[in-house]
């Protein structure tokens, strides 16, 4: 079930919510969600639900076991389980092709259904695993806290990954009141904006011009494809985020951000620090600090971004096109670090023109990464840019048609909105009114707004049949 159905917005979420403000017990009421969760998960995944409960009750138990004699050779089991399980559902199939393709054997493919949402949820279990071998009073006897925790339907599909410590004390005492539930539902609906108005917009033009050979596109229509594309995956998952952090507040939970309008950043390290800071942070507390981090000399550090960047793009998708995306990254805040790449220091963060070329230089290397984000394979990522530098043919019937999405008038609204999103404009233009005292106008402004948004949002679902949601896929 997606967040941007009719089924979510008309009958799920109401009758979870009406029934969840009736009971007032909050037992009860985890118990409510955890029942919602798996219906939410299992309404499109009903096999895979079982797989999920697998992974909550073994990781359960796995947690139990932190205060044994044998806590260390438990927390290796269950860092096994979790990678062995999802290494055969998602990249079992990928690792036997690229066998086959290295050794010229043919050695039968297994056709393994990708389970929805497979890589957040094992991520949080995981967490909560090494949490607890570092903090056992983080130990949860309690199974249902872990169900809930773990299969909570606002960030169960596409995150954000929340660690357990963050909601431990939500999960046995939260408040919904009137202000937070306010908050939410606007923010909902603005990441519902996001996702229906901008980055279905966006997807339509980037698939117009990706779903085609580069050859029989010209440069225009690529760069334009491309740059859809940077803009449709932001607004998709920030969006979704959006989402997930709204829904968390009508139910009285507080998530994390886990995005930081990363397309203003002047250089990849902040972009890194803004974008998919759920999914980084993860990385860098589980992977890059036990690695040594910094603090071995600027090579190792250098090894260990470059692992963690490796792990990252692998971690998005069975693909080595996937992989060459989080190499991208990683090269790049190498470059920075070593200085190579100078501009982005602080020391020239007063100079506007430094400020110009260092937004324009986050903005290029994003793009061209998530070419090959979006990609089939390498080889396409690469004739794509290639044929951007030098399809300055004429144009055919497939660059019009990309022309044809991009040039109308409700595009160029549509990337006006993009722009003031992918910026703090909005939040700093709420702060002034409160700072002169004019909050209430503000509200008024807000509610207006988020009311406007909503109906257009609902229409917009009634009438268009383009809805996919880019991160399900991992």
């Amino acid at each position: 079930m997606v967040f941007s159905s009719t089924v979510f917005l008309f009958m799920f979420l109401p009758l979870t919510y009406l029934l969840y403000l009736i009971c007032k017990n909050i037992t009860v009421r985890n118990v409510i969600l955890i029942i919602a969760s798996l219906f939410f998960y299992a309404y499109g995944e009903p096999k895979a639900v079982l797989l999920m409960i697998l992974s909550i009750i073994v990781n359960y138990f796995f947690g139990l076991g932190m205060d044994k004699k044998y806590k260390s050779q438990i927390l290796i089991l269950s860092v096994i389980f979790n990678l062995l399980m999802l290494y055969v559902f998602k990249y079992l199939s990928f690792s036997v092709s690229l066998f086959d393709n290295i050794t010229g054997l043919n050695i039968p493919v297994p056709i393994i259904s990708l389970p929805v949402g497979i890589s957040f949820f094992t991520f949080q279990a995981m967490s909560y695993v090494i949490d607890v071998y570092k903090e056992p009073e983080l130990k949860e006897k309690n199974i249902l806290n872990i169900f809930l925790y773990i299969s909570l339907f606002p960030q169960l599909i596409a995150g954000p990954i929340v660690k357990f410590s963050d909601l431990a004390d939500q999960i046995k005492n939260r408040k919904v009141t009137m202000d937070k539930t306010t908050l939410g539902i606007r923010r909902f609906i603005y990441g519902l904006a996001k996702k229906m108005l901008i980055a279905n917009t966006m997807g339509q033009i980037a698939d117009a011009a990706f779903n085609y050979p580069s050859s029989e596109m010209s440069a225009g229509a690529l760069w334009i494809g491309a740059a859809a594309y940077m803009l449709q995956i932001f607004f998709d998952f920030s969006g979704y985020s959006d989402m997930a952090i709204g829904l968390g507040k009508m139910f009285g939970f507080e998530f994390k951000e886990n995005f930081n309008y990363p397309l203003s950043s002047d250089s990849m390290q902040e972009f890194w620090r803004r974008w998919n800071i759920s999914v980084s942070t993860w990385f860098k507390e589980y992977v890059y600090i036990p690695l040594g981090g910094n603090r071995k000399g600027k090579l190792r550090t250098g090894i260990n971004k470059c692992i963690v960047f490796f792990l990252t793009g692998l971690w998005h998708g069975a693909n080595l096109t996937f992989v060459v995306w989080g190499l991208m990254h990683g090269l790049f805040l190498l470059l920075e670090q070593y200085e190579i790449i100078f501009f982005v220091k602080d020391k020239y963060k007063n100079n506007i023109a430094r400020k110009i070329i260092s937004h324009i230089y986050v903005l290029l290397v994003a793009m061209f990464a998530f070419i090959f984000f979006r990609a089939d394979n390498i080889g396409a990522a690469c004739s794509y840019i290639g044929r951007m530098f030098t399809g300055f043919d004429q144009g055919n019937m497939l660059s019009s048609y990309v022309y044809s999405l991009a040039f109308t008038p409700y595009t160029a609204i549509v990337l006006v909105f993009a722009a003031a999103f992918s910026t703090d404009i909005i939040r700093r233009i709420s702060h002034k009114f409160e700072e002169l005292n004019k909050k209430a106008i503000s509200e008024y402004i807000g509610s207006a707004v988020s009311l406007i948004l909503f109906a257009l949002c609902v229409m917009n679902l009634f009438t268009a049949t383009y809805n996919p949601f880019i991160y399900f896929r991992f």
